[in-house]
């Protein structure tokens, strides 16, 4: 039988269109409306308009963003360098990922050795992210980065050294070396996009440049398996370092400068005084401090990703082809979600009301997979946590590249950067203790739920902050 509004007693048309794109409905009704709530566009509280407006979005969604997307990388000639030297080093970062773990476990033989490698890559970058932050705002981005590059590209031949237990050094060392590069080349490479790009150009952007972790993952990490398994471990670190090398070419074809032009005012202090600016400025900006905790609160629950290996071996009893399949979800969901994220929102604040929601929906998707009947259950659980992490990290680093001016904008993103891996780390190594002592399902189910927790608690407490600004571009 046709519904109709109680409002006008037009008929409900919509419903088919909502059986057909569900996912990116919820989605819309969780960004819109400030909050109001699924009543405020349910049935019996003005459907017609709300389907309509609903039915706009998604025409201008549908039609306007693949050639928005496709536009941006035709005809930004600097930012398709950019973005190729992102995807080249990221595809790089994980054929190394590969190579190292199998490197350990074969001469080591420890697991613990094993992990040790996963913490290597991104706690230095928490010490390294206050001198980082500074260099950034200090020094020319770009021969910032192309320094970093080579640099980088030396550690990844490193490992080539570590032919016994008692030279495994020589790989850390390199870990080392290569996590504190990306402390100064990511958040250098995000607080130069706004230079870069128009700013209507903006979030398509950063959606593009978040989206490739995500991408990276799927198939770097699949190739490197492949690599090392059909050639060696010895040739993944030759292409991971020559990786680096193609970035840095990349980098210094972009002809566009990285950083404004800044007054005396701006000129960026000395290392120690320079951190205490930018911790002032922050706590004077509610809305650039509510963006900087936001991802950082999310680390805490986010090193739940560290019992994916858990449940692909031990709790599926997969193997190794459980691990890579969990692995290829995560990264599915994170190339997945920034595209949601960027394509429900019409205004930045919109787009910032998303956290909370994001990050309850990557918690949530982590205790489904704590009581997963199935292996494929707890496969598209993870997607669907990650497809929230995605949209986390995105619209938290693209909200903080728009309230911070450049003058401060690269210690603004290292701080961010520094935070997420200190929490994430140490997320990482308490969900692996609770794993040992109470089972993978209980520390999955505690850590997860600290996500949900934070998102509530971020939620409610910068709710007043998003008032609705102008549109973006």
């Amino acid at each position: 039988m046709m519904r109709h509004c109680r409002g006008c007693f037009a008929p409900i048309q919509g419903a088919a269109f909502m059986r057909r794109r569900p996912v990116v409905v919820l989605a819309w009704i969780s960004a819109s409306g400030g909050g109001a709530g699924p009543s405020a566009v349910l049935p019996g509280s003005g459907w017609c308009h709300t389907r309509d407006t609903l039915l706009r979005t998604m025409s201008v969604v549908e039609a306007d963003l693949p050639r928005s997307y496709w536009r941006l990388l035709r005809e930004n000639r600097d930012f398709r360098l950019l973005y190729l030297a992102s995807l080249i080093s990221l595809g790089g970062d994980w054929f190394l990922t590969v190579a190292l773990l199998d490197l350990v476990l074969a001469i080591a033989g420890s697991a613990t050795l094993a992990s040790l490698i996963i913490v290597l890559q991104s706690l230095p970058i928490f010490f390294a992210a206050p001198f980082a932050g500074y260099a950034i705002d200090r020094f020319d981005r770009r021969k910032l980065m192309i320094a970093v590059d080579i640099m980088r590209c030396i550690a990844a031949l490193l490992p080539l050294l570590a032919r016994s237990p008692a030279l495994l050094v020589f790989a850390y060392v390199g870990v080392v070396f290569i996590s504190i590069g990306a402390a100064y080349f990511d958040p250098a490479a995000q607080a130069a996009l706004p230079n870069l790009v128009e700013p209507r150009d903006l979030a398509h952007a950063n959606v593009l440049i978040g989206s490739a972790w995500g991408t990276m993952l799927m198939v770097g990490a699949g190739i490197g398996g492949i690599v090392t398994m059909q050639l060696g471990r010895d040739a993944a670190f030759v292409i991971d370092a020559s990786t680096f090398l193609l970035s840095a070419l990349l980098i210094v074809r972009i002809r566009s400068p990285f950083s404004q032009s800044r007054s005396e005012e701006h000129r960026t202090p000395p290392l120690f005084e320079s951190i205490r600016e930018t911790i002032r400025y922050a706590r004077d900006d509610s809305r650039l401090f509510a963006l900087l905790i936001s991802k950082g609160g999310y680390g805490i629950g986010a090193g739940v990703v560290a019992m994916l290996s858990i449940f692909g071996r031990e709790v599926f009893h997969r193997g190794a082809f459980g691990i890579g399949i969990l692995f290829a979800a995560r990264g599915v969901g994170a190339l997945i979600g920034p595209f949601i994220a960027r394509g429900v929102s019409r205004t930045d604040d919109q787009l910032y009301r998303l956290i909370p929601y994001s990050i309850f929906l990557f918690g949530l998707g982590y205790v489904a997979l704590a009581f997963a009947p199935s292996f494929w259950f707890g496969v598209i659980a993870v997607l669907i946590a990650h497809l929230g992490g995605g949209a986390q990290w995105l619209t938290s680093t693209y909200g903080l590249q728009k309230e911070s001016p450049d003058w401060i904008r690269g210690r603004v993103l290292s701080a961010d950067f520094g935070f997420v891996t200190l929490t994430m780390s140490l997320s990482a190594i308490g969900s692996g203790i609770a794993a040992d002592r109470f089972g993978a399902v209980a520390a999955t189910t505690a850590t997860a739920s600290i996500c949900l927790a934070w998102a509530i608690w971020w939620g409610v407490a910068t709710r007043h902050l998003w008032h609705g600004r102008d549109p973006r571009g």
